[in-house]
């Protein structure tokens, strides 16, 4: 049982959590971001990420630090903190991802983590391989076994209070994402970064990084904290903590910056093809494009670094009160139509609902049907199920209507739920909102509802009442169901 992290609040896979840091002393709300700090460019300044923006935790490379002889120095006579002037967390970085961009890196994980220590790291990084996605399953296995050989040798350096990262690896191989979890959680490491996810999400491929943390996610347990290295766009974060993710680092807010490049939650636009800002930050509200275009590279750079921070750290918060609320899902549906790689993003989420539903609430405050990915997701599935396990007997009308006293029962039907028994009206989710007309998904979601039901009563005889039903959503109602059409219906 890892001590150092506590769910608070769960809504579909995401969470709200508290990660404490011993060596730092502080407890990281989660989901939190981690902005980067790179050691030779300070785009914003550390003291400002947490006085202006509420950063309680960042990443910085200490890989970078380690081989220049004057920042090492410093690093290792001041200390992280007092260098950076940061009072909250700080991870640092192995020197993975220039092993990934340049091939070699000339650092053991000893070494390195013994390094991270001494700087005043919170949170080290052992030398593990990013591997990029679509490689052949035998690289994939090659650097999988290489990445396990580095988390063995992290277990045998003493490093105090800090906490270590456990990278899970494995390409886009699920079964060994999965396998790679497993292993990493059977160590006595502490926070489990999902790797090499950025050539994906670079790629716009957010259903396959989706079935990369879902692997993961399996192999991990309920008390691991999860880390999604390179995931700092602004777009998928509601998508990702939906996946369970719990800490993202972002480099985007200086790197977009650097291109004339500005963050919006729908994704990211050019200054050049701005003539207003969509966005009330103080960045925003105090300049326009035309103005900030017309500043000069140091200070242009700077403003839309600013902006960028802000509508990061504003998504990040919009999500921890979807979760609150309950209502992450519908988040995710709407920023889901922002672009079609996300709605393909969850889609491939809804794949996965059976596992959602193990910590999704059985009751919130409200279900809206927003969408024909709504049908899909775990409330549907659950209620479902709960079909599957009710004994009913006699003759039972399913019906959107009235009660008919010319049957043992009446049961209410509702898209995309199906058939329940009249007297839970009242109880979540079947109170949801549904509009009036409804999409083909949610009447096919109803009919595999009554199929349960049925199939699990033998005995039983049904009559559905339908109406406005597709022809597709009819044909999956099982055969011995008699059927009355629309002028039949009690109301």
């Amino acid at each position: 049982m890892r001590d150092h992290f506590e769910v608070r609040d769960f809504d579909a896979g995401g969470r709200i959590g508290e990660l404490r840091v011993p060596r730092a002393g502080v407890t990281v709300e989660t989901p939190a971001l981690l902005p980067v700090i790179n050691p030779h460019i300070r785009t914003i300044a550390p003291a400002e990420l947490e006085s202006e923006f509420g950063a309680e935790i960042l990443i910085t490379n200490g890989y970078i630090l380690h081989q220049s002889d004057d920042m090492r120095e410093a690093a290792l006579s001041r200390g992280l903190h007092d260098l950076y002037g940061f009072d909250g967390a700080i991870m640092t970085d192995s020197g993975s991802f220039q092993l990934a961009e340049y091939g070699e890196i000339d650092v053991t994980t000893p070494e390195i983590l013994q390094f991270q220590h001494d700087i005043g790291s919170d949170i080290g990084t052992p030398v593990d391989i990013p591997t990029p996605p679509d490689v052949s399953r035998e690289q994939a296995e090659r650097e999988l076994a290489t990445t396990n050989e580095a988390l063995a040798a992290a277990e045998g350096v003493d490093v105090g209070e800090m906490l270590v990262n456990a990278p899970v690896q494995g390409s886009t191989y699920t079964d060994l994402r999965e396998r790679a979890a497993r292993d990493a959680y059977a160590t006595d490491l502490d926070v489990f970064p999902v790797g090499a996810v950025v050539p994906l999400l670079n790629a716009y491929r957010y259903d396959a990084m989706v079935d990369v943390v879902a692997a993961a996610k399996r192999g991990l347990g309920q008390d691991a904290p999860v880390h999604l290295f390179g995931a700092g766009h602004p777009m998928m974060f509601a998508l990702a903590v939906a996946m369970g993710c719990d800490l993202f680092d972002s480099a985007a807010y200086a790197l977009y910056a650097r291109d004339d490049r500005y963050l919006t939650v729908r994704g990211t636009e050019h200054l050049a093809d701005l003539q207003y800002f969509p966005c009330s930050c103080p960045v925003c509200t105090d300049n326009t494009p035309k103005e900030i275009r017309g500043c000069d590279d140091e200070t242009r750079e700077r403003l839309l670094a600013r902006h960028n921070l802000h509508v990061t750290f504003e998504e990040m918060r919009r999500v921890k009160q979807a979760v609150r609320k309950g209502n992450l899902l519908e988040l995710v549906d709407a920023r889901a139509r922002g672009h079609p790689a996300m709605l393909d993003g969850y889609r491939a989420l809804l794949d996965h609902a059976d596992r959602l539903e193990r910590t999704d609430p059985v009751s919130k405050d409200a279900f809206f049907h927003v969408s024909a990915e709504c049908s899909r997701r775990p409330e549907v599935l659950r209620h479902h199920e709960r079909l599957a396990r009710l004994d009913v007997e006699g003759d039972v009308l399913l019906s959107e209507g009235n009660k008919n006293d010319d049957y043992d029962a009446t049961w209410r039907v509702v898209a995309p739920f199906g058939p329940f028994p009249r007297h839970l009206s009242d109880s979540y989710p079947l109170t949801a909102e549904v509009p009036e007309r409804r999409s083909r998904d949610a009447y096919e979601a109803a009919a595999e509802g009554v199929r349960a039901l049925v199939e699990a009563n033998p005995d039983a005889r049904f009559t559905l009442a339908h109406w406005r039903w597709p022809g597709s959503a009819l044909e999956r109602v099982p055969e011995r169901v008699e059927m009355r059409p629309l002028g039949d219906r009690e109301d």
